[in-house]
């Protein structure tokens, strides 16, 4: 194992109040990427082949060949402009500690490192990636312990607010039978228990840690796999240092990415639904947006590949958007947001090493 896998997040805080970021755990990165790639492509097969009978083939047909391409280029660039809004995020966290990242390098590591998480670790797998390229193009441990493990939480809690405002508006506007309700409120439930839970962890970290190790130790002999109970501690670490980051004044610029990502990312849905000719409202639109997006992060397959795409279809569809419109935009949606950056990270991997190797490391 290499030094660079081995490297800790600094206990040295930043900014004016002394202490208060904490060491973060940054498990080492093996890639192997190629033994991945096959269930990849048949996770992609999948997809390809059993989405599209939920309509028949033909009105999804008449629905592609209608569609103003002008704004499907529209959407693409929309999405383009999400991604710089990911590598500002990264970009501003670095700076938080007084040093520099590009803003093409951010982006390069952050699809990369995407990439690599999808088939190798999940979000472990994105920030040790992340932590390792950043480590490797010169930044500090404790720099690249911030930028790597930060944005995915930051990206989850903004995703956790949207969907509760989709399921408040759902349950306010939609017509649902009595099964949907009872679904939809519980799911919001679950989602105010985890705000609350976080804002009281903040002031309560041991009993929150206890609480969440607790949990996922249950949850691992569920599944019978092996418990780790730093993870645990790394989880309540990252929440405590994005609190801490927010109180330095550092806010504004992961707040402004962070939000850069999102809006994009909606603009890009938006302007799907109205290139195959249909309006989409405001309220309608983030409704079918943060819930299967946060579904799919907490699902067993990569990317939530299946679950984001069956979740939004079926949202969209119980509030009114004709099935054959839904199937094509979310498809649509999901090659412009998760497949194309998916498939655009996996070659810059050699990229990222190979030019990592050629600059000295900052301790």
């Amino acid at each position: 194992m290499s030094r660079d896998d081995q490297e800790f997040a600094s206990p040295k805080s930043v900014g004016p109040d002394a202490g208060q970021f904490r060491p973060v755990t940054v498990r080492p990165l093996h890639l192997r990427l190629l033994r991945y790639v096959p269930t990849l492509l048949l996770l992609g097969l999948a997809v390809h082949l059993i989405l599209p009978q939920i309509v028949s083939l033909q009105h999804s047909a008449g629905v592609i060949r209608q569609m103003a391409w002008w704004m499907v280029a529209l959407a693409a660039l929309a999405q383009v402009a999400s991604y710089l809004g990911s590598g500002y995020l990264m970009q501003s966290l670095v700076s938080m500690t007084g040093q520099r990242l590009s803003l093409i390098k951010s982006i390069v590591i952050t699809l990369s490192a995407y990439s690599v998480g999808l088939v190798a670790g999940g979000m472990v797998g994105n920030s040790a990636s992340a932590f390792r390229w950043l480590k490797q193009g010169g930044v500090s441990a404790q720099s690249a312990s911030l930028a790597s493990t930060l944005p995915p939480l930051i990206n989850n809690l903004l995703l956790l607010f949207l969907a509760f405002f989709g399921l408040i508006h759902l349950l306010l506007v939609h017509e649902a039978t009595l099964l949907e309700e009872i679904a939809f409120a519980l799911i919001l439930f679950v989602d105010g228990t985890i705000v609350l839970l976080l804002i009281w962890g903040i002031a309560h970290p041991a009993q929150l840690t206890r609480l969440i190790d607790r949990f996922s130790t249950h949850w691992d002999r569920l599944f019978r796999r092996q418990h780790d109970h730093q993870q645990s501690q790394d989880l309540v670490d990252q929440i405590l240092n994005t609190w801490a980051a927010l109180r330095q004044g550092g806010w504004r610029g992961p707040t402004l990415g962070t939000l850069w990502n999102t809006g994009f990312d909606l603009l890009t849905l938006y302007l799907l639904f109205m290139a195959s000719g249909y309006r989409v409202g405001f309220g309608l639109l983030l409704t079918g947006y943060g819930l299967p997006l946060l579904l799919g992060k907490v699902g067993f397959l990569p990317g939530g590949v299946g679950i984001v795409e069956g979740t939004m279809v079926a949202l969209y569809t119980g509030l009114s958007v004709p099935a054959a419109i839904a199937v094509v935009v979310v498809l649509a949606y999901r090659v412009l947001s998760f497949w194309i950056p998916t498939l655009l990270g996996f070659p810059l991997v050699p990229f990222l090493e190979r030019s990592g190797r050629k600059k000295p490391v900052i301790q």
